[in-house]
């Protein structure tokens, strides 16, 4: 029997959800998530909570008939966010100018909200890293596909707390961050992502079991570790990273010893020299299975807000691992400096799926809701990559045939130039109704936003 046909989006909106509409089996799900995107992308002007994406009045308007059909769509219908967040990204790995490739990175990490009370999924009193202090609120693991010019999410999870558990931490059914972030890398690889290098900061590079399972399962890695991270000392060998980078050696630009110079390019334009060198940390070493790389704009000081201490199973170039063996191809100085340079996205990512898509607005208290808040938070990101990428395939197309040259001949994805017609600001106002003024112009807008801050090369 042939299904009743949806109201259909806004703009190319509709030409993105309609996509997704096989995995939906009523209309009202199908209309739903029309709804649910196109409030989210609506201009900031207000939380992203039901009654603002449904565009009725805060408190007063939450028995409205539009919030009240959102509220069931995220609550009570009977859809699979995990079969949501599978399409997306298959639309994205088969998209040439998102697909992934073997120069970017897999980013992991985690990010925490504020969130009152004790009755919602996932909230505990826990480290939140972007106040840096313990409060109540919920935190989500996730993974992030990026390199130098496009990235977007892959995964996400919500941790939950030792709290909820009857027996705590010695619970079946407890998971740390660290066995969430190895358990969502395999998703990815099963999703069929490709990197250089999964790359993380030293809350889960600091692991050995997390680089342990990395390493087992075909990953190269580029993971950050606390300055003071300490090892068994051997006689005179350094102990703690920061001890191992001491002793390089250093006298001046003109005689660097075991240093070497990195000149970093940022998205702006604007360059920096950095020095980077292999340092020795107990078993880690230049020719180790794990070597030690240290990256910093001053050696003689090494700055904490500008150095970094890096562990990483790249080989060097030329060195006892280097060979048709190992399945990763070797990395000098400036590649390993490169890769985690990229993992700056995820903090990019954070501004835009928090500020302006509404991340952590919900205000719902089921795990089955909450993750699917999450999930629809990714749609909407991804739907302004595709309409990004569509307006300079677009262009492109039109420059190609006024010119009489290949379309063939544009430029490295993702370049810094904003489609005919972007505009910064989202919409002339508010609307009289739920709705969006125009997605095509939003979208453009969020990337816009975001395009031209990409991490150095």
């Amino acid at each position: 029997m042939a299904r009743v046909a949806c109201p259909v989006a806004a703009g190319p909106l509709e030409d993105y959800a309609v996509r997704f509409d096989e995995l939906f089996s009523r209309l009202a799900q199908r209309r739903g998530f029309r709804e649910y995107l196109t409030g989210l992308l609506t201009p900031r002007d207000r939380n992203k909570t039901l009654t603002g994406l449904a565009g009725a009045e805060p408190v007063t308007g939450a028995q409205h008939a539009a919030v009240q059909r959102l509220q069931y769509f995220l609550s009570e219908s009977t859809w699979d966010s995990e079969k949501i967040n599978d399409r997306r990204l298959e639309l994205l790995l088969s998209d040439p100018a998102t697909a992934p490739h073997s120069a970017g990175v897999l980013v992991i990490d985690d990010s925490g909200d504020r969130k009152d009370g004790s009755a919602t999924a996932h909230v505990g009193r826990q480290w939140l890293g972007r106040y840096g202090k313990t409060d109540n609120g919920i935190v989500t693991v996730t993974t992030v596909w990026a390199d130098e010019h496009v990235y977007y999410p892959l995964h996400a999870e919500p941790y939950t707390p030792a709290s909820h558990f009857p027996k705590g931490r010695n619970d079946s059914d407890f998971r740390t961050k660290l066995r969430i972030a190895a358990d969502l890398v395999t998703k990815a690889q099963e999703a069929g992502v490709v990197c250089r290098a999964v790359v993380a900061d030293c809350f889960y590079g600091d692991h050995d079991d997390l680089r342990a399972e990395l390493r087992q399962g075909g990953w190269g890695f580029v993971v950050a570790l606390k300055p003071s991270r300490g090892t068994w000392q051997y006689q005179a060998e350094a102990y703690t990273p920061k001890d191992a980078a001491a002793v390089v050696g250093w006298n001046g630009p003109d005689d660097p010893g075991g240093w070497s110079r990195v000149r970093r390019v940022f998205r702006d334009g604007h360059t920096e020299t950095w020095w980077a060198a292999d340092a020795s940390l107990g078993w880690w070493g230049p020719d180790g299975h794990t070597r030690l790389v240290v990256a910093t704009t001053d050696p003689e000081t090494l700055p904490d807000k500008a150095t970094w201490y890096l562990a990483t199973n790249l080989p060097r170039p030329g060195g006892a691992h280097d060979g048709p063996d190992n399945p990763h191809e070797a990395a000098d100085l400036t590649e390993v400096v490169r890769l985690y340079g990229i993992r700056h996205w995820i903090e990019q990512s954070y501004k835009q799926v928090k500020d302006e898509l509404g991340w952590a607005d919900f205000q719902v208290r089921s795990a089955t809701a909450i993750r699917r808040h999450q999930t629809l938070v990714n749609c909407a990101f991804s739907f302004c990559w595709a309409t990004w990428f569509d307006r300079l395939s677009t262009r492109d197309r039109l420059d190609a045939s006024s010119s009489g040259s290949s379309a063939d001949d544009s430029g490295e994805r993702g370049l810094p130039v904003s489609p005919a017609g972007a505009t910064v600001l989202l919409a002339q106002g508010l609307t009289r109704r739920p709705g969006l003024a125009d997605p095509m112009a939003t979208a453009a807008a969020l990337v816009e936003g975001v395009v031209g801050q990409a991490p150095a090369r």
